[in-house]
């Protein structure tokens, strides 16, 4: 095989939109232009400090710098296990339903690895987190992407697809709070979702990464729906909530089944995330939690700052209930665009960065993502350019 030939699963991917946008940006601030950034969701807020206080102390401990535990060492487990009994009222066994991981997308990554067959139909929601349908491409898969700007459409949508279907699928991925809408779902959304796929012998994926970032109802977990443990895995993450992007710290909870699956698949590819990244992290579980309401309120500010400068500059948005995106419909004047196109008219004319919508899905088209990364003042200053750019189309 000539090293020239592409390979079977890098075929499988589209171009990454996001990559165009990055491209652009990287010149535009290589060329000394200031661009305010809402493209990527990477948290502007510090960790805190109680977080780094505890790696600081066990990185200086003997014996912490080797390798860990590839599903994560007991005490963290046992962590998050207190934090869905606390939060959501439900218990998890450490040792057989939950497994650390490397951030919630590595687990979500190695999950598709474990659980799926080439040729498995997997619905997802489109728009979407881009590796709820690629992980699972990557894999083998094919995916059918169901209509989700919000939970009733996706509900609907996976109850049309499975009445017309010969089969049901091999799973269901459902991210409420969303990324990128920022809508949510209540109970009986996970209730109807659970009962279809018991009755099909579905198993159901569910992303909780940003289960502490709401503006108002807290969002369920799924395994607040008896029975759900049978057919369901949940990933969650810190990187949102306790701004800990970086350090790579998450979970995959629930079936016994599914657990043991991606357990058995990490065990062959990593060693666990770094011993003194999991104690730190046990610290940002058990520890005070007015650092989660700081970020929750710090974000509610800059979603209303945003909502209400945009609308005077010409552009009305939509305000989200949760996670740290605004999901933003394109200007009325500039929808001919396309929301490729209009991220980069709005970076060179505006010096504005936002994710095209079409990076998420199809039914992204028409739509940009911003993430709520940038403090107020520079909210306001994007809103003024934002202003100046609109009124010269």
């Amino acid at each position: 095989m000539s090293v020239k030939s592409e390979f079977y699963r890098i075929k499988r991917l589209p171009p990454y939109v996001f990559a165009e946008v990055n491209k652009l940006k990287a010149k535009l601030r290589h060329d000394g232009l200031d661009i305010i950034d809402f493209g990527f969701g990477n948290p502007d807020l510090p960790t805190p400090q109680h977080v780094i206080d505890k790696l600081i102390e066990t990185v200086q401990k003997p014996r912490t710098t080797g390798y860990s535990v590839s599903k994560g060492i007991n005490g963290l487990r046992q962590a998050c296990a207190r934090y869905y009994d606390r939060r959501f009222d439900v218990q998890l066994d450490p040792d057989s339903e939950i497994v650390a991981t490397i951030g919630s997308k590595e687990g979500f990554a190695n999950l598709a690895q474990a659980i799926t067959a080439p040729g498995d139909v997997i619905y997802a929601p489109d728009p979407s987190y881009p590796l709820h349908a690629y992980g699972f491409v990557i894999a083998g898969a094919k995916i059918h992407p169901i209509p989700a700007m919000t939970a009733v459409d996706y509900l609907s949508g996976v109850k049309a697809a499975l009445a017309a279907a010969d089969k049901p699928p091999m799973a269901i991925v459902v991210c409420f709070p969303s990324n990128p809408t920022g809508h949510t779902a209540d109970l009986s959304f996970y209730e109807e979702i659970v009962e279809i796929a018991r009755q099909h012998d579905i198993i159901v994926l569910s992303d909780l990464a940003y289960s502490e970032i709401y503006f108002g109802e807290k969002p369920p977990s799924i395994f607040q729906v008896p029975g759900a443990k049978d057919i369901a895995v949940e990933t969650i993450s810190l990187s949102k909530t306790y701004s800990m992007a970086g350090w790579r710290m998450g979970f995959a909870v629930g079936s016994k089944h599914l657990i043991a699956a991606l357990a058995r698949v990490k065990s062959y590819l990593d060693y666990g995330a770094f011993t003194p990244i999991q104690v730190a992290a046990c610290a940002a579980l058990d520890g005070p939690q007015d650092c989660v309401d700081h970020a929750r309120e710090t974000y509610q500010n800059r979603r209303d700052v945003m909502v209400e400068s945009f609308e005077r500059a010409g552009w009305p948005i939509p305000s989200p209930d949760a996670s740290m995106f605004v999901w933003a419909p394109l200007p009325e004047q500039l929808k001919h665009l396309g929301s490729l196109e209009f991220s980069k008219q709005l970076m060179l004319e505006a010096s504005v960065a936002v994710s095209p919508g079409v990076g998420f899905g199809e039914n992204g088209e028409g739509y940009v993502r911003m993430a709520l990364v940038e403090n107020e003042q520079r909210i306001r200053q994007a809103a003024r350019n934002i202003k100046s750019f609109l009124d010269q189309q």
